[in-house]
């Protein structure tokens, strides 16, 4: 009985070590699946950037030795994803089609987050981080498709067809913007995360019109009409800037949620940043250029409110209806 009781421990023993050892390999295996493509998004996004991609650059953004990422691009190079010599990096055709699937999915999944589960914008690259290396092509289609086919992902980065196809680089950092000069933000750098961050907590974002009104090697201040921004160069370096479209202003225009309760007023469109879902159900509730909508009632809580628009009482949450713009035609009763 002890002899048996041995053999079926020592059994247990080795199935669970085999069961380990077949997990640590999983393991191992998805990890540098992920560095690999950590690698190609880098070289790419570095490329298309016209920048020059090294050892020491590839270290930084993958966050490992001079050791590990030697190996990497050993493994690229037997690959045939990457050709390296003395002094730069460049990827093959391969290594770009790769490349750009997974920047496809990572943009896909950051107007995922932006737009549907609405997270806050400095988190939004995080959660594409880790979810970008398990969407499959045919996931990414699928996701694009349930989105509308966004052309850019939330900070004004294109998000590459399916084919493939991605716009050359544009726009120039504000440090390089001439004074007085009216500009669109069209790019908003998300790295590093904290100069990022500092520049969402300002109310800076993708579409926003604005003018640089003075500039020093300590601070640049920018103005939208309204506020005023005033930050350090290396801050500012992260916005990229384009010349305004020469559009007629909207005289008079508001945020839908600017309206006092029992104002009424005519819905001009939506916000450029309204995007996907959102921007769908709005306009299928009737929030489409002409319709008159009134501010009719006011929760305990003061959100969501409930809107008058073709007859029907919609709620909408402030946030929702700060994307609707409107032109006020009578004051509150």
């Amino acid at each position: 009985m002890d002899r048996l009781l041995t053999i079926a421990i020592v059994g247990v023993a080795a199935l669970v070590l085999t069961l380990a050892w077949a997990w640590m390999g999983r393991r191992r295996a998805a990890q540098g699946r992920r560095r690999l493509e950590d690698a190609l998004k880098h070289l790419f996004e570095l490329e298309y950037r016209g920048r020059q991609a090294s050892l020491a650059s590839l270290t930084g953004a993958l966050g490992v030795r001079d050791r590990v990422a030697l190996n990497l691009v050993a493994r690229m190079q037997t690959q045939g994803l990457l050709i390296a010599s003395a002094s730069e990096f460049k990827l093959t055709s391969e290594g770009e089609r790769l490349a750009l699937q997974v920047i496809r999915a990572h943009r896909l999944l950051e107007r995922y987050f932006a737009d549907e589960a609405r997270l806050p914008l400095p988190q939004v690259h995080a959660a594409a981080e880790r979810g970008e290396h398990h969407l499959s092509p045919e996931a990414a289609d699928r996701l694009s498709a349930s989105l509308g086919h966004p052309a850019v992902d939330p900070h004004g980065d294109p998000i590459p067809t399916r084919e493939g196809f991605v716009p050359p680089a544009a726009g120039t950092p504000a440090t390089a913007w001439p004074l007085d000069r009216l500009a669109r933000v069209i790019h908003l750098e998300d790295e590093p995360p904290i100069s990022y961050a500092q520049l969402v907590a300002e109310g800076i974002v993708v579409g926003q019109t604005i003018r640089i009104i003075d500039s020093s090697p300590e601070r640049l201040v920018l103005t939208d009409g309204e506020n005023e921004f005033r930050l350090a160069p290396a801050v500012a370096a992260n916005i990229f800037l384009d010349a305004a479209p020469d559009t007629p202003a909207r005289v008079g225009a508001v945020r839908l949620a600017e309206l006092a309760t029992g104002q009424a007023a005519q819905v001009l469109g939506l916000d450029e940043q309204c995007r996907g879902y959102s921007r769908r159900r709005l306009m299928d509730l009737g929030f489409t250029e002409g319709a008159t909508i009134r501010a009719a009632l006011n929760t305990f809580a003061g959100d969501p409110r409930a809107y008058e628009i073709r007859g029907t009482l919609v709620a909408l949450r402030r946030d929702q209806a700060s994307q609707v713009l409107v032109l006020p035609l009578e004051r509150a009763s």
